[in-house]
């Protein structure tokens, strides 16, 4: 649910595809209203032609960076020093950073630093300094709508399967980890608790990057843990192994 934060997002053009920003979007509309929208880059250049058409129908202002410089990006400094503009502005309670460019990775420590959460979106090539900077950071390619997709199309996320979760070593410690560390004196918590623990612990953490909207499917096909209900009927899950 949306706890009505403002947010600033601030776009990259440069470094990533136009292609998911109507996904990134509404994934950030989870945690409140992108009222300030800036997307950074030379808009003389041809390579933006496809983020030209996005500006208008979702809000977004372009905001120009000419290339000084043959082989500099001037756009990382412009969107550093717009960053810091929107910081120290006190008009923002949470920065969303669209880019796969771990450049951006000192920035993200300093905006936190301030108490405000970063939301990170990128290429699954990013560097992972930058993915666990941020609070989460999501892969784009989960949120990506092809331009030649029917416009009801729903999005199809790819599921990674029960198997391929379980030999990822770091998912599980972490799940089991984060069950350990919230659970009753009968091994059993809540999924909301696990979920907490975890956005806590490791705020790079997202289901989607995984194939998976609710954290809860997530668990489930995991097959690592027991689950039933508990009061009110909300879940509740125990390790197997216990």
């Amino acid at each position: 649910m949306s706890d009505n934060k403002r947010i600033a997002l601030l776009i990259d053009c440069d470094n990533v595809g136009h292609n998911a920003i109507e996904g990134v979007l509404e994934e950030l509309a989870k945690y409140g209203m992108v009222n300030i929208r800036h997307a950074h880059g030379d808009w003389n250049s041809k390579h933006l032609l496809g983020w030209k058409d996005k500006l208008h129908n979702n809000a977004i202002r372009p905001m120009q960076q000419f290339a000084y410089t043959k082989g500099k990006n001037a756009t990382d400094s412009a969107m550093i020093i717009d960053a810091m503009d929107l910081l120290h502005g006190q008009n923002v309670d949470a920065f969303a950073l669209m880019t796969s460019d771990s450049d951006f990775t000192p920035l993200v420590l300093r905006i936190k630093e301030s108490g405000l959460p970063v939301y990170g979106f990128g290429n699954k090539k990013t560097p992972k300094p930058f993915v666990d900077a941020c609070s989460p950071f999501i892969y784009i390619e989960n949120l990506t709508i092809d331009d030649k997709d029917e416009i009801d199309k729903p999005k199809q996320l790819t599921k990674r399967d029960s198997k391929t979760l379980r030999q990822d070593t770091a998912l599980v410690r972490l799940l089991r980890t984060a069950v350990e560390h919230t659970s009753d004196d009968e091994g059993w918590s809540y999924i909301s608790q696990v979920g907490s623990y975890i956005a806590k612990n490791n705020g790079s953490f997202s289901s989607l990057n995984f194939g998976y909207k609710k954290f809860s499917d997530l668990i489930k096909e995991t097959v690592l843990f027991e689950i039933s209900k508990g009061e009110k009927g909300h879940l509740r899950i125990k390790d197997k192994r216990k």
